[in-house]
């Protein structure tokens, strides 16, 4: 095993010897019962925190640039979470957020010298990196909470709920989360969408009736998470990525209780310069729309809290082909939880991604789209700890008609410390 393949796993072996020496660990929320008890000693004070790391290795076994290197088949990532409640704290309306990520992996990545994506197959591989700020934000709420209000240095990717659903921008009940659900990254978020590496902006959530919600925001286009991000807000060029989303979230009567689902529409406007891979010149204002929707399909029990069962999801999105490489995009999949008796908590998801490259980039795509299967089962081997086997099966990466098809196979490992 590689340098890289240690660090990684590292966490994975620390969590079996805690449990040889002390069978109680088993039990327990998290592998260190909330950092030995400081969680639990802090709640008063207003201040939650919440540290997990997540380590992948991948090994492309068919097809793509190369089956023969031994790089880019280890990552993983790590993530501390801070949360201020300023009314126990200074009796003022909202919370902070503070969320530190950091990463490993000493190598290009799997796509660069082994399978060739466009999408990606890891969409957990931030690299090699020290732990970073990447979010730092105030929220508040008005109107019976019905308005909520969030600036600072943020994610745009998702964030809000409306009736337990997570939306504003481009939210999935089934396909948004790379340390739980699907890798590639065409199914966790929709590639045709410019999303600021988190930087400076606000988003505001409006939600009025109990299955309607609207939010629109804003955030540094040239954003880089690394950074605090005054730079590129405040200096030279000053480019803004806007959003609007809307959808409703209905409940649907069945046999077994609620089926919950949330159907949800918007656009972005970019105005930065840029233009797709073979273009001579930038062209600026970009613009597109996205869809995304989500529906529980059936439910193993009339328990409201019980999560067993099956759900789909579908995602669409349009870009212009004069500045962007994939113009068209869509994907679906389906997610059963509890399929095997007695693993109520264990999930299988199956999802499908295709990409349509720009007919304006045939130079660089000399094959019209690629697209991404990609089968999982996520086991929760302790209450603190996930292994997640998982098979993908990319056709036409990097749209290069020279690279065959790639098999990717991938253990997973999530540990909530």
């Amino acid at each position: 095993m590689n340098r890289t393949g240690f660090l990684g796993f590292w966490m994975i072996l620390m969590s079996i010897c805690a449990y040889a020496e002390h069978e109680h660990v088993w039990q327990q929320e998290s592998l260190t019962n909330g950092f030995w008890g400081l969680n639990e000693a802090l709640e008063p004070t207003g201040i939650e925190t919440a540290f997990s790391a997540t380590s992948a290795y991948q090994r492309n076994i068919k097809g793509g640039l190369s089956t023969d290197s031994r790089k880019g088949e280890f990552a993983g990532s790590y993530d501390l979470e801070v949360t201020f409640d300023l009314q126990r704290m200074l009796e003022m309306d909202g919370i902070l957020f503070l969320h530190g990520e950091g990463g490993w992996t000493d190598s290009e990545g799997i796509d660069g010298v082994s399978v060739g994506s466009a999408f990606g197959v890891n969409a957990d591989a931030i690299g090699n990196r020290s732990m970073d700020i990447v979010e730092f934000y105030y929220e508040t709420a008005f109107w019976d909470n019905t308005f909520q209000l969030r600036i600072g240095k943020l994610d745009m990717t998702g964030g809000f709920e409306c009736r337990g659903c997570p939306v504003s921008f481009d939210g999935n009940m089934y396909a948004n989360d790379e340390n739980t659900q699907f890798l590639n990254s065409a199914l966790v978020n929709n590639p045709t969408i410019p999303f600021p590496d988190y930087g400076l902006g606000a988003i505001v959530h409006w939600n009025p009736v109990e299955d309607w919600y609207l939010s629109v925001g804003v955030a540094d286009a040239q954003a880089n998470g690394r950074e605090t991000g005054f730079n590129t807000t405040f200096h030279d060029e000053d480019y803004f990525v806007y959003m609007a989303e809307t959808g409703v979230t209905p409940h649907l009567h069945s046999g077994k209780g609620i089926l919950p689902g949330a159907y949800r529409v918007g656009a972005w406007y970019d105005p930065q310069p840029k233009a797709h891979s073979d273009a001579s010149k930038d062209y600026r204002d970009d613009a597109g729309l996205y869809v995304s929707c989500d529906q529980k399909l059936s439910n193993e029990s009339n328990d409201p809290e019980d999560m067993q069962g099956l759900g789909g999801f579908f995602r669409y999105g349009y870009a212009h082909a004069r500045t962007n490489d994939i113009t068209h995009f869509y994907s679906f999949g389906i997610q059963y939880q509890g399929l095997l008796d007695g693993r109520d908590d264990d999930v299988l998801g199956l999802g499908y991604a295709n990409g349509i490259f720009s007919d304006r980039a045939d130079s660089t795509y000399t094959e019209d789209y690629e697209s991404a299967t990609e089968l999982y089962y996520s086991a929760q081997v302790t209450k603190w700890m996930t292994l997640s086997p998982s098979v993908q099966y990319v056709t036409n990466p990097g749209g290069d008609s020279s690279v065959s098809d790639a098999v990717i196979l991938g253990l997973r490992a999530l540990v909530t410390f």
